[in-house]
């Protein structure tokens, strides 16, 4: 649900997008190195973005800036990165389809349901720093601050939780498929 944008003075909206970018702007170009892999590309790619936002106004009416802004960048290096990819051919000269099988999308639906069941049997403690720093990207100190607890406790306990998951991971790989239902 967006709201309506309030209308702003031209000093006050472009006070308003300037702190969008100084706020968001490391963690959108975060959000496009993952897709494109490649410094510049990622650099254009948030720059695009931001420019095509300031542009118009859908920016203005945000309930959750972190969520719109990612989504927009997200989608923008999908489409950069699919631009630049070669088309493959193979010997007959048709195009190469490199989609996953559907027996290799069913593999890895299933592993992200075992990852995230794996994780929801961490200890708390585990799982919640885990989380703060894989899903919220907060460093240490960030997650230190936010849990209260000192710095150094807070990468022993990510170290704790991905040796964990590591050993649940290759315990449970290792059962027959029909005893893990």
């Amino acid at each position: 649900m967006q709201r309506q944008p309030p209308q702003d003075e031209p000093e006050d909206r472009q006070a308003t997008f300037t702190r969008l970018v100084n706020d968001h702007a490391r963690f959108l170009y975060r959000v496009a190195w993952s897709v494109l892999r490649h410094t510049e590309d990622a650099e254009d790619c948030v720059q695009d973005a931001l420019l095509k936002l300031y542009r118009g106004e859908s920016w203005r009416g945000m309930v959750n800036e972190r969520a719109f802004l990612s989504s927009v960048v997200w989608r923008l290096a999908v489409d950069r990165r699919s631009a630049r990819k070669p088309v493959a051919e193979d010997e007959d000269g048709q195009q190469a389809d490199h989609r996953p099988s559907p027996e290799a999308a069913v593999a890895r639906d299933d592993e992200r349901k075992l990852l995230r069941e794996l994780i929801g049997e961490l200890p708390e403690e585990l799982r919640d720093t885990l989380r703060l720093a894989a899903l919220d990207e907060l460093n240490s100190r960030e997650i230190g601050e936010l849990m209260q607890v000192p710095e150094g406790t807070v990468r022993t306990r990510l170290m704790r939780a991905r040796a964990e998951l590591r050993e649940r991971w290759a315990a449970r790989r290792q059962q027959p498929t029909s005893s893990r239902a």
